[in-house]
C-alpha cells in the first residue's frame, strides 16, 4: 500500500504534473496549436510555473525542434512563421507575468536581425527574455541595415548591441555595422552579441563581436554577466 502522504511522493507527482505541461507546450509549437499553446500557457500558470520557466522550458525547446526541422529541410518558411506565431500567442498570456518577474533594469540592449534577412523568432525569443531578466530592449526587428544600428547606437547609448542571422549570405552585414561603429567612434563604448544558426564564437572573433551566443538562453546570460554590477 503506497504512502500518499509522504512529502517526497508529492514531490515527484508535482514535477510530473509540470514538466508534462511544459512538454505539452513544446509540442503545441512544433504542431503550430495556437489555442493550445494559449490556453496551456494559462494552465501552466495555474500550476505555480514561472513565467519565464514556460518560456525557455516549454515554448523555447518547442521551437528549438522546429528551427531543427527547418535546417533539415522538414520544414519551411512558411512553418516557421506559423511557429512564430504560435509562440507569439502563447507569449500574449506570459508577458504581464514576465514583468512582474523583472528585477529592475539591467541595461539597454538594441536589437535586430540583419539586412537581408527575415528571420527573426530567434531574436523575439531572446527579447523576451531579457525583458524578463530586466533589461530594457530597442528591438529594431529584421533585414535592419548597418546604418539603422549605428543610429540607434548614436541615440540609445545602449549597454548592448545584438544582432541576428540565420542566412550564411546576409552574415558580412554584421560585420559592416562593427565597421561603421568603428568609423563613427561608437566601437568602444557598446558590446556587441550575435547569434543565429551559422554563427559561432570563432565568427564573432573573426568580425571583431564580444561574444556569439548558441541560443537565446545562452544570450540571456552573456548579457547578464556583462551588466552584473547594475
Amino acid at each position: 500500500m503506497p504512502c500518499w502522504n509522504n512529502a517526497s511522493h508529492w514531490m515527484s507527482v508535482i514535477e510530473l504534473e509540470r514538466e508534462e505541461v511544459l512538454s505539452k507546450i513544446k509540442d503545441a509549437v512544433v504542431s503550430f496549436d495556437l489555442d493550445g499553446a494559449r490556453e496551456l500557457c494559462k494552465m501552466a500558470l495555474s500550476k505555480g510555473i514561472p513565467a519565464y520557466i514556460i518560456v525557455t522550458e516549454g515554448m523555447a525547446k518547442g521551437m528549438d525542434i522546429v528551427g531543427k526541422k527547418y535546417e533539415e529541410g522538414e520544414f519551411f518558411l512558411s512553418e516557421l512563421i506559423v511557429a512564430g506565431e504560435t509562440m507569439k500567442e502563447g507569449m500574449k498570456v506570459l508577458e504581464p507575468y514576465l514583468e512582474t518577474e523583472g528585477v529592475g533594469a539591467k541595461g539597454t540592449v538594441v536589437l535586430g536581425t540583419v539586412l537581408g534577412d527575415l528571420h527573426d523568432i530567434g531574436k523575439n525569443i531572446l527579447v523576451t527574455l531579457l525583458k524578463a531578466s530586466g533589461f530594457e530592449v530597442i528591438d529594431l526587428g529584421f533585414d535592419v541595415p548597418p546604418q539603422k544600428f549605428v543610429e540607434e547606437v548614436q541615440r540609445s547609448r545602449p549597454n548592448i548591441l545584438g544582432m541576428s542571422a540565420l542566412l550564411t549570405t546576409t552574415m558580412v552585414n554584421m560585420e559592416a555595422t562593427i565597421k561603421e561603429l568603428k568609423e563613427k567612434g561608437l566601437r568602444d563604448n557598446v558590446k556587441i552579441i550575435i547569434g543565429g544558426a551559422p554563427i559561432d564564437q570563432s565568427y564573432a572573433e573573426k568580425i571583431g563581436a564580444d561574444a556569439a551566443a548558441k541560443d537565446a538562453v545562452d544570450g540571456v546570460s552573456i548579457c547578464k554577466k556583462w551588466t552584473q554590477g547594475n
